[in-house]
């Protein structure tokens, strides 16, 4: 069946232009040249693409995504069409529910491959709606917890998970960011496509072009066969880029180019290939500080920053820590074959007493040492002390109370050893964790001062504590 398409355009040799473009594609196609002759046509007959122009002779084109959709009709996927200097009213028809939005000149390849996708995705739409969040909710997608700033998150999320804008996901370390993109994944008409996550702080500079858009076999050394990479592999779901303020520059300007039009191009081919994505991205920088600093584009933070998605640190959200800390001592208790009635009376104050620094991530570590260190039907722990270590005080970050693994040396055990030898008879990751774990001793438990003198973000310490099974607190 053809796809109906709506063109909103008041210059009639461009409505023309891109008709010729969709007739030839096999798409039906009507045009209106006024916001008023736009409303009656949609009145009229469905559409299931609106390609729309935000400059009309008798008002905002916006009008139309602000008004309510005719009841007989179901609503269509909204294409903005718009030039440089208004991308910020482009942003708004973006978080007013707009599939995505063409900047002109439009390249032909790049205005049927959109059309395409809206299509795609307003008749997922029509098959399967997700259902809204309810506002008592215990949780939400992996989400635990009833708060009002976790109910904000909850809403934001159901309410944008259709759209292809881009989310950029912002919060502390721990605080869940990936979690909400598996969230707007799960909740999207794309769930049952692949969820495909990236760490951009976590892969060398010269591999990250690869990892994201994959290579041919002999492009560089090392390539010994063909690589889809991230982005075409996320083709028909969604792509989540963590740590993406760690992107260098360079590559920052293959990701614009890729956001506008929608194509990948793998290192060392020549052949350009359409790609239907919708990404989502996090940090735990402050993004607008990096992009005055220099570190991030501005024009690529606009084109990211749609949709903005902060969570809540956890000492922000009330009675979710003790809902939290219940979830993770039944799940350990199962996973440990531990009997547990509840959470000691000493440890329900100890979860209100905390600053949790850490965030969910320290509360989970915390509560899975307890279940593993402790004895009794209750659960006991102290989330200010470590064994053998002392308490610290509330404001600081999450701690581990370990030392350093001695590195082996080649010379008596008197006398230092020459700097080639140090690490002799050790594999890359050996190394890599002797060096984290020294930065964390250094700093006596202080990840995120570990971090800072490794020149990575915590939550690259974390993950690789995660990956060898170690606590970090």
């Amino acid at each position: 069946m053809a796809t109906s398409v709506l063109i909103v355009e008041d210059s009639a040799s461009i409505a023309l232009g891109y008709a010729a473009q969709l007739q030839s594609a096999g798409h039906k196609v009507d045009v209106s040249e006024t916001l008023s002759d736009a409303r009656n046509a949609l009145a009229r007959d469905p559409f299931d693409v609106v390609l729309l122009d935000l400059q009309l002779p008798d008002g905002d084109g916006l009008e139309l995504l602000r008004g309510d959709a005719p009841a007989n009709q179901p609503a269509p996927s909204f294409v903005i069409v718009t030039a440089d200097g208004s991308l910020s009213r482009a942003i708004d028809a973006m978080r007013l529910g707009a599939y995505d939005f063409l900047v002109k000149p439009i390249a032909g390849e790049r205005l049927l491959t959109t059309v395409r996708n809206a299509a795609e995705r307003g008749k997922r739409l029509r098959k399967v709606k997700p259902a809204a969040p309810k506002a008592a909710q215990n949780g939400f997608h992996g989400f635990i917890g009833r708060s009002p700033a976790m109910q904000d998150v909850y809403n934001t999320i159901a309410s944008v998970a259709d759209s292809k804008a881009t989310v950029f996901v912002t919060g502390e370390s721990g605080t869940g960011k990936e979690l909400a993109a598996e969230a707007l994944h799960a909740a999207s008409s794309r769930r049952d496509g692949p969820f495909i996550a990236i760490n951009c702080g976590a892969i060398p500079e010269n591999l990250l072009e690869s990892e994201l858009f994959g290579h041919i076999k002999g492009a560089f050394t090392g390539a010994v066969e063909n690589r889809i990479g991230a982005a075409k592999a996320a083709d028909g779901g969604t792509l989540f880029l963590d740590e993406i303020c760690e992107m260098e520059l360079k590559l920052q300007v293959k990701l614009l180019r890729f956001l506008q039009t929608a194509t990948i191009q793998r290192v060392g081919s020549s052949k350009v290939e359409p790609v239907d994505v919708r990404i989502v991205c996090a940090t735990n920088r402050d993004p607008a500080a990096e992009v005055a600093s220099g570190r991030f584009r501005e024009d690529l933070f606009y084109r990211l920053n749609v949709i903005p998605l902060e969570l809540p640190p956890l000492r922000q959200r009330g009675q979710d820590v003790q809902l939290i800390a219940e979830h993770f001592m039944t799940r350990f208790g199962k996973e440990e074959g531990r009997e547990l009635t509840g959470l000691s009376e000493a440890s329900r104050a100890a979860l209100y007493q905390s600053s949790w620094p850490g965030n969910v991530r320290e509360l989970q570590n915390t509560v899975r040492r307890a279940v593993v260190m402790g004895s009794g039907p209750a659960l006991h722990f102290d989330p200010l002390r470590s064994e053998g270590a002392p308490a610290v005080a509330m404001e600081q970050p999450a701690t581990i109370d370990r030392q350093p693994a001695p590195a082996p040396s080649m010379t008596d055990p008197g006398e230092p050893a020459p700097a080639h030898d140090i690490w002799a008879g050790m594999t890359l990751e050996q190394v890599e964790r002797g060096a984290i774990e020294a930065a964390i001793a250094r700093c006596e438990g202080n990840v995120v001062k570990a971090a800072k003198q490794l020149d990575v973000s915590p939550s690259t310490i974390y993950r690789k504590l995660d990956k060898w099974k170690l606590p970090a607190f």
